[in-house]
């Protein structure tokens, strides 16, 4: 999913700063990128710069009718995915495989691979330094500055440093916590620009784990063609206007409707090939991620005891989903099979547990931005308070797990924080 965060604070602590000011940023990323959706007009879900939608099938269409005739504060709409259904330069079009997982051979997923290397090789200005572990970052204290990053060759296991006027440190949020605080000096004896003691704390997740499903009647002489890679989306409803009982905050539902295959009692030769060749009915899925508050003691630290192959202190993560996340997972099972029991979806299940931190892959967290130096590490343009020419951009500034995908996110505050240190170098700034 490829969405943007909304609301007067989306995703920063102390409203620094509101939607307006990454509207722009959020559209240059879509254009880039390559994003797939529907211009739907919903408040809680800003449109964007997009490519022609995949389709809902029938019974998706079905679903998507009777939600929204008996609720009138939830929508259904086809999900929005980097996955592009127009070429653009040297990328081809979605062939609907869904075989995203293997790496797309025609470029139609985003990716690495497929759309920012090629791009930043093409500018002349890249150079890649392979088996190249970053270890610290190195400060000067006479400078009061970073001045580079001293990496770990992971073939020779020396050690070497690499000089920079700035430093975007991006290395996924649990890594970029172990850097920062791995980057002791005399200034800084708890890691790089940790004044707050807010460096590896607030470390988040999406919950997710259950998967509420109902079988269909009718539609029989229907099909669909392809294995579509973005399912139907039903953005947050609750706490938007009325406060829900039980918990702060919410989450969003995301399914599908498809036809898996018919029970088979034939065991070998043409009869089992003719019974394959026929579906079975139709089902209706759905799932949810919610949000994950942030909390202090849900945090990143390194155990200067235990070393790993690289000599370097062990990251140790302490990290829980907590009460608000039980009651809004509980609230979810509920939600999700009354809302299929009341558009006619029979046998409705509910099967799953929550999950666990780290399992939705959403980290975020530990170098949170803020207003004040005294209670975050980063400021508006996701530089370093105490050290301003680092800039810290992935996952580890949000100071909200908000209950979107956060991905486009990440992008739309690198590109505004890559324009900022730009105009700051110019001016001679940093």
């Amino acid at each position: 999913m490829a969405v943007r965060c909304y609301g007067e604070e989306p995703a920063i602590a102390g409203a620094i700063f509101i939607y307006r000011d990454l509207a722009q940023w959020y559209d240059y990323v879509e254009s880039f990128i390559g994003v797939s959706g529907n211009a739907d007009g919903l408040g809680n879900l800003p449109d964007g710069k997009f490519q022609p939608p995949f389709e809902m099938n029938c019974v998706e269409k079905y679903f998507k009718e009777k939600v929204e005739t008996k609720y009138k504060d939830r929508h259904v709409i086809i999900g929005r995915t980097a996955n592009l259904t127009q070429p653009v330069k040297g990328r081809g079009q979605c062939m609907a495989r869904d075989l995203c997982h293997r790496g797309c051979p025609y470029g139609a997923y985003f990716s690495t691979n497929a759309s920012t290397m090629p791009a930043a090789y093409a500018s002349g200005n890249l150079t890649v330094r392979p088996h190249s572990l970053v270890n610290k970052v190195i400060y000067d204290e006479q400078k009061q500055k970073a001045t580079g990053v001293e990496i770990i060759d992971m073939e020779t296991m020396k050690t070497e440093a690499f000089y920079s006027r700035i430093i975007f440190l991006n290395a996924s949020t649990v890594a970029t916590a172990f850097i920062l605080l791995n980057s002791t000096s005399s200034r800084f004896p708890n890691g790089l620009g940790n004044g707050s003691d807010q460096v590896g704390r607030n470390l988040m997740d999406h919950h997710k784990g259950l998967s509420i499903t109902g079988h269909a009647d009718g539609f029989e002489d229907k099909y669909y063609y392809g294995r579509r890679p973005i399912g139907i989306y039903i953005p947050q409803f609750v706490n938007i206007k009325d406060k829900t009982p039980g918990f702060i905050r919410g989450y969003h539902f995301a399914g599908s409707a498809y036809r898996g295959r018919q029970a088979v009692n034939a065991t070998i030769g043409a009869e089992l090939k003719e019974a394959l060749t026929e579906p079975g009915s139709w089902q209706m899925s759905l799932g949810a991620y919610g949000e994950c508050l942030p909390y202090a003691d849900n945090r990143v630290t390194l155990d200067h005891n235990k070393k790993d192959q690289w000599g370097r202190p062990v990251i140790t993560i302490n990290c829980e989903f907590k009460d608000n996340e039980k009651a809004m997972h509980n609230h979810i099972a509920i939600t999700g099979k009354e809302m299929l029991e009341a558009t006619g979806f029979k046998d409705v299940q509910v099967n799953g547990n929550i999950s666990f931190p780290g399992n939705a892959n959403h980290e975020m967290g530990t170098t949170r931005m803020g207003r004040d130096p005294k209670t975050s590490v980063l400021n508006a343009y996701n530089q370093m308070h105490e050290v301003p020419n680092v800039f810290i951009t992935d996952g580890s500034c949000m100071t909200s797990s908000a209950v979107l995908n956060p991905s486009l996110t990440y992008m739309a505050l690198t590109a505004r924080a890559c324009d900022h240190a730009v105009k700051e170098m110019n001016k001679l700034n940093l």
